[in-house]
């Protein structure tokens, strides 16, 4: 069985392939911000900017992986986010905050479930409203 890193880093390219196959576009994979924060997949669904945190499991056995998507993680994303959307320079898109759960069972075909909009997106859209101000 491969350790943990050989197996977050092929499902990141699996949900990548999996997001670009459903009119996605890709623009950035393990974006880490300058004051902190992560991205796994930044991508364009349409006119809507998506932070996609990619969570892959070898077993259901623990939960769905969606489920690893702590509070702690959710604040690493949305630091993340604002270092990404700083590089826009104040030009505005719609975004949210998704999740691609990635299985990788043994002996099965790798599955991909995307959750969009999977988690509450209001503390970043009142920081970047006090910034306007």
């Amino acid at each position: 069985m491969p350790d943990k890193d050989t197996v977050g880093r092929l499902g990141e390219r699996i949900a990548a392939r999996w997001l670009h196959t459903r009119g996605c576009r890709v623009l950035y994979r393990n974006y880490r911000a300058p004051k902190g924060g992560e991205l796994d997949i930044v991508c364009r669904h349409g006119e809507v900017l998506a932070f996609v945190e990619v969570k892959t499991r070898t077993s259901t056995a623990f939960g769905r992986p969606a489920d690893a998507v702590t509070p702690d993680k959710q604040r690493l994303i949305v630091r993340g986010a604002q270092g990404w959307l700083r590089l826009l320079h104040g030009k505005e898109f719609p975004w949210r905050f998704d999740v691609a759960e990635v299985l990788l069972i043994p002996g099965r075909r790798p599955e991909v479930n995307w959750i969009q909009s999977a988690f509450n997106t209001e503390e970043l859209r009142r920081t970047l409203a006090q910034r306007r101000r």
